[in-house]
């Protein structure tokens, strides 16, 4: 019985191995100076970059944030997220 499990599994495997692959084919890079750079690093670095324009615009406002080691990692999330799925999805 435990063969037949195995033989099972071992056939799924197989089954599932060119759909699991396919997911390569094709990865969002960006060529920088001649450096391939992952889109989501580039994402990255734009939402901490909203989130760093965020916070001087609510010190410019005098808006006091109570908890700024959630919120602002928060809005970098927030942010990275927004530009991945509005450029990338």
């Amino acid at each position: 019985m435990a063969r037949a499990i195995t033989l099972v599994l071992f056939f799924f495997e197989i089954a599932l191995l060119p759909w699991l692959v396919s997911g390569c084919s094709r990865a969002p890079t960006f060529d920088i100076v001649g450096s391939f750079f992952p889109a989501w690093l580039v994402c990255l670095v734009i939402g901490i970059l909203l989130a760093a324009l965020a916070r001087w615009l609510l010190l410019r406002q005098q808006i006091v944030v109570v908890w700024p080691i959630l919120v602002y990692p928060s809005l970098a999330a927030l942010f990275t997220f927004l530009f991945w799925l509005v450029f990338f999805s």
